[in-house]
């Protein structure tokens, strides 16, 4: 189930999510309000992702999990700055 996960998230984050939702309880295990989960679908999927793989139920998130979870937020971060540059960009070329 994890390789599928993993090829489904390099595909996109989001599907990923889904199918981890849809095939597992690990969102639920996670997430304890369902408004957070939506939110970090629609907003930050890859640190959504990142911390359902790291949640620990008991412990929460700690050591590597962390450094993954962070990872994960400036992946999503890096995403929306080079969509904003290259809409900059698309626009300072048909002017």
């Amino acid at each position: 189930m994890g390789c599928i996960v993993v090829l489904l998230a390099l595909l996109s984050p989001r599907l990923a999510i889904f199918f981890v939702w849809l095939l597992t309880d690990r969102m639920r295990i996670a997430f304890t309000s369902g408004w957070i989960a939506v939110a970090g679908f629609l907003f930050l999927p890859w640190t959504t992702l990142a911390w359902a793989v790291a949640y620990e139920p008991g412990q929460g998130v700690h050591g590597f999990g962390w450094f993954l979870v962070g990872f994960a937020f400036l992946v999503d971060i890096a995403s929306y700055v080079s969509g904003e540059r290259g809409g900059r960009l698309a626009r300072q070329r048909r002017t």
